[in-house]
C-alpha cells in the first residue's frame, strides 16, 4: 500500500476531552476505570467500567455517542490544520456498534416501569450509522461516506478503508475513527458471558479474571503524503499497512492458534514491505480474559518471535471500548512513536509465564521506536492489524 500520512489526531476517553488529557493518562499508567454512574448495576458481579466524565459539549437532541463522535472528530480536523473549504472532498469512515442504544435504552426502561412519555427525539439516532450522519453533516465532510460494523475491530477497520480510499486516489483525505458509548445491552451481555472482572481488569497477569468494558471515540485525519508536504502539514506517522482476516471459527472465540490474527499480522507487514524484526512495539487487543491474552500473546510470537518485542495493553487504563477501542489504541500507538515513550499495561503484577514477552508492567518506558503494530479483534474472528511508521 501506498503509506497514508496521518495529520490530525482527535479523542474523547474515559480521561476527559482531547488527545493531551488521553495521552497523559496513559502514559502515566492511570486506571480510569471505576463505579459505573451511567446506568444501574445492581445485581451484577462487575459494577465498574471506564466513563467519559460529564463536560463533553453538545446539542442534548444528540445521543451521547453522536457527542463523543463529533467533538473526538472535530478536535481531529482542527489539529490536521483543515478547514471548512478544503472538508467538500473528504472522506468519512465511522467504526460503531452501539449506535444511540443507551438513550433508546433508558425510554424503554422508564417505559416498561409506567413512566409513559413521547418517543424521544434522539430514537431515531439508534442506529450505527447515525454517527457518520451527524459528523459529515456538522463538520461539512462532502466526500464518500460509510459506516463499519465489525464488532471490537470496528474503529481499526475505519482506518484501514479509509487508507485505501486516500492511497488509491478517490479522496484526497479522509477522517477515520471509532465510537461507543456504554449501554445497558453491552454491559449486561458481557456479565452474562461471564467476562467481566469485578476488579480493573489486567491484561497479561496470571491471574487475570476478564476484561473491563469502556467508552469513548477516537478520530484521525489521513491524507495523501504529497498533499501533507505541499501543504506544511505535521506528520505524526504514517499508516503504511494493514492486515484483515477472518477466522470463521466461532461466533465470539478466537482460533485458538491465532492463525487468523497471526495470518493479520503478516499481511500488515508484507503490505508495509517490512520484516518483523523492523517492528519494535505491539499495542495489544489485550483484553484480559485468560483464553484471548494467552491466544494473541501465541500470534504475536509465531509472527514476531519471543522476547524482543515490547507489548502492553492500553486497555488496562480505558477498558474495553468496543468499536472505538481500535481508534483509541491507533492513536496510543502514534503517540508513543512519536514521543518515543511506550504506554504500560497498568495492574499487571505477575506476569503469565505463558506470555513470552515484556508487557511494560505498571509503568510507562523510554523507547524510540520506527515501527509498531496495533491489534484489533472483533467477535466472530474479525482481525485487524494497522501497521504505522515514525515520521521522518
Amino acid at each position: 500500500m501506498k503509506p497514508v500520512a496521518v495529520t490530525g489526531l482527535g479523542v474523547v476517553s474515559p480521561f476527559g476531552a482531547g488527545v493531551k488529557a488521553y495521552w497523559e493518562g496513559i502514559s502515566g499508567g492511570v486506571c480510569a476505570i471505576r463505579p459505573i454512574t451511567l446506568i444501574d448495576t445492581e445485581g451484577f458481579r462487575c459494577r465498574i467500567a471506564a466513563e467519559v466524565p460529564d463536560g463533553i459539549a453538545g446539542s442534548a437532541r444528540r445521543t451521547r455517542a453522536d457527542r463523543l463522535a463529533l467533538a473526538a472528530a472535530r478536535e481531529a480536523l482542527d489539529d490536521a490544520g483543515v478547514v471548512r473549504g478544503e472538508r467538500a472532498e473528504a472522506a468519512l469512515i465511522v467504526g460503531a456498534v452501539g449506535g444511540g442504544m443507551l438513550e433508546a435504552e433508558a425510554w424503554y426502561w422508564r417505559r416498561a416501569r409506567g413512566v409513559l412519555e413521547p418517543m424521544p427525539r434522539t430514537l431515531a439516532s439508534s442506529f450505527p450509522s447515525a454517527h457518520a450522519d451527524v459528523i459529515g453533516s456538522v463538520l461539512g465532510l462532502g466526500g464518500p461516506r460509510e459506516t463499519v460494523v465489525t464488532a471490537c475491530s470496528s474503529g481499526a477497520v475505519s482506518l484501514a478503508l479509509a487508507a485505501d480510499l486516500v492511497a488509491d486516489g478517490v479522496a484526497p483525505l479522509a477522517v477515520a475513527g471509532g465510537v461507543d458509548a456504554l449501554t445497558r445491552i453491552c454491559f449486561m451481555g458481557f456479565n452474562a458471558l461471564k467476562l467481566l472482572d469485578s476488579a480493573p481488569c489486567r491484561p497479561f497477569d496470571r491471574d487475570r479474571r476478564g476484561m473491563s468494558i469502556g467508552e469513548g471515540a477516537a478520530f484521525v485525519v489521513l491524507e495523501d503524503a504529497g498533499r501533507a508536504r505541499a501543504r506544511e502539514a505535521r506528520v505524526y506517522a504514517e499508516l503504511a499497512g494493514y492486515g484483515m482476516t477472518s477466522d470463521a471459527f466461532h461466533v465470539t472465540s478466537p482460533h485458538p492458534d491465532g492463525e487468523g490474527m497471526a495470518r493479520a499480522m503478516r499481511a500488515a507487514l508484507r503490505q508495509a514491505g517490512v520484516t518483523p524484526a523492523s517492528v519494535g512495539y505491539a499495542n495489544a487487543h489485550g483484553t484480559a480474559t485468560p483464553q484471548n491474552d494467552r491466544i494473541e500473546a501465541r500470534a504475536i510470537r509465531d509472527v514476531f518471535g519471543e522476547g524482543r518485542l515490547l507489548v502492553s495493553s492500553t486497555k488496562s487504563m480505558i477498558g474495553h471500548t468496543m468499536a472505538a477501542a481500535g481508534t483509541l489504541e491507533a492513536v496510543a500507538t502514534v503517540l508513543a512513536l512519536v514521543n518515543e515513550v511506550i504506554p504500560p499495561t497498568a495492574q499487571l503484577e505477575t506476569p503469565d509465564p505463558e506470555i513470552p514477552f515484556d508487557c511494560v508492567p505498571r509503568v510507562a518506558r523510554e523507547a524510540a521506536v520506527e515501527l509498531a503494530v496495533s491489534n484489533s479483534f472483533g467477535f466472530g474472528g474479525q482481525n485487524v492489524t494497522l501497521l504505522f511508521r515514525r515520521a521522518a
